[in-house]
C-alpha cells in the first residue's frame, strides 16, 4: 500500500512538472479552471474519432521537444 502511494505521488509530481515545462501555468496565469478546461478539451478529443491521429501527433511533438531539451543540455555542458 505504501509503495503504491509513493508511486502515485511520483506520478502526480512528474505530471505537474510537464504542465510547468510546457509553459501552461504561465500562459493560463496559473488559473486552475482554465487549465482544467484545457485538459477536458484534450480528454474530449481523445474520446473522439481523431484519437489515433492526435496521439501520434502529440507523441511525435513531445518526443522532439524532449530530444531538443537533451541536445540543449549536452551543448550547454560543452
Amino acid at each position: 500500500m505504501r509503495q503504491q502511494r509513493r508511486e502515485r505521488t511520483r506520478q502526480l509530481i512528474e505530471l505537474g512538472g510537464l504542465v510547468v515545462k510546457a509553459g501552461l501555468v504561465e500562459l493560463a496565469d496559473d488559473d486552475r479552471a482554465t487549465l482544467y478546461g484545457a485538459f477536458l478539451t484534450v480528454s474530449s478529443k481523445l474520446r473522439g474519432e481523431e484519437r489515433e491521429q492526435a496521439l501520434v501527433l502529440w507523441k511525435r511533438k513531445g518526443k522532439r521537444a524532449f530530444e531538443m531539451e537533451v541536445d540543449q543540455t549536452i551543448m550547454g555542458e560543452q
